[in-house]
């Protein structure tokens, strides 16, 4: 028995989802005319309280059309150093639209209102890039599985509003968020121009965002998706999918929070292990002590048949999802305190 804790972007349709696919009624898409793909995007956009929302077959897709939307070639983007967008998007900003960023250094992969004014060029200093979007990611990736307040999403939103730039949310794991602070998310609808969700990690779906924002926005992103290939024809029996995530797997993502919290409590106790940063979803990162190389932890666990990931610099990545079962779980447990190095 594998255990995969590598990312929530491994698990895999259960039967009754399965099921709700294969019932799913379908149309060509291109032409707007699937049914199941209509539904899925009006159901995402009526979460939100957004006028409309346009189905991707991935998230970086999904922001990387957000950031086209939203700039012109030469400008540039505030984001954290740690963002998505950034690090693990193939450098699509600068490809696809003609864009720099501007890195900030947050905290745990958030940054501030304060942070985002002091990164924003002047605009009529034609020597420097002329700020236009700000993004941000909510839950944080490389910062473990933060999350931000939505006090702070408002004080940055109005730092926006001031300066005419655009406020777009990488939300892949915004379900995650959502969950863990028991937030509405009509007020992230309130807040920004575009969100892009993902129903693929933590939800379990096979594949798919989708992009949301007004519907003069959401008719542009659908140009924009055709440029980038991005077009499914029957997409109805992925959209199915999502519909059945939507509608069975949110509220179970606490599930997966809480076990990422219970590893945690046992990783603070382990000797070989140097420090363990805050558990607020389903990620978890771990460093360990300097005489210890990560790989020979991975390469450990790999022969207990359990899969995790390296960040570098000492630090590991868990990630908890919908197909980590219990007896999964005490297993892990019990692995990780009988190791020793």
């Amino acid at each position: 028995m594998e255990i995969n804790l590598v990312s929530d972007t491994v698990t895999k349709p259960n039967n009754e989802m399965l099921q709700a696919m294969f019932r799913s009624k379908v149309g060509d898409d291109v032409y707007k005319q699937d049914p199941t793909v209509i539904e899925l995007e009006e159901m995402v956009a009526n979460i939100f309280g957004m006028e409309a929302a346009l189905f991707f077959p991935s998230g970086t897709m999904a922001n990387q059309a957000a950031i086209k939307l939203h700039t012109n070639p030469g400008e540039q983007i505030i984001c954290d150093k740690w963002s998505h967008i950034f690090h693990y998007e193939g450098g699509g900003a600068s490809f696809n639209s003609g864009v720099s960023c501007c890195l900030v250094d947050g905290e745990r992969g958030m940054i501030t209102a304060d942070q985002v004014a002091e990164s924003i060029n002047p605009p009529d200093f034609y020597h420097s890039p002329k700020t236009s979007l700000v993004s941000i990611e909510n839950t944080t990736n490389k910062g473990g599985g933060a999350c931000y307040d939505i006090e702070t999403l408002r004080d940055i939103e109005q730092v926006c509003r001031d300066h005419g730039l655009k406020y777009h949310l990488d939300g892949a794991r915004i379900w995650n968020a959502l969950v863990a602070k028991r937030q509405n998310p009509k007020h992230f609808g309130e807040i920004f121009d575009t969100i892009s969700v993902c129903l693929s990690k933590g939800l379990g779906a096979p594949v798919g965002s989708v992009l949301i924002g007004d519907k003069k926005t959401i008719d542009r992103a659908l140009r924009v998706r055709k440029i980038f290939g991005g077009g499914m024809r029957q997409a109805g029996y992925l959209a199915g999918a999502g519909i059945y995530a939507l509608q069975h797997n949110v509220s179970r993502l606490q599930e997966d929070h809480n076990k990422a919290k219970e590893l945690a409590n046992v990783l603070r106790n382990l000797s070989w292990v140097e420090s363990v940063e805050p558990v607020e979803t389903n990620i978890l990162i771990f460093a360990v002590k300097p005489q210890i190389p990560e790989s020979l932890v991975i390469e450990k666990l790999k022969q207990k048949n359990v899969l995790i990931s390296a960040l570098g610099k000492g630090k590991l990545r868990i990630v908890t999802h919908l197909d980590y079962r219990d007896v999964m779980h005490t297993y892990v447990m019990e692995t990780l305190q009988k190791m020793s190095f």
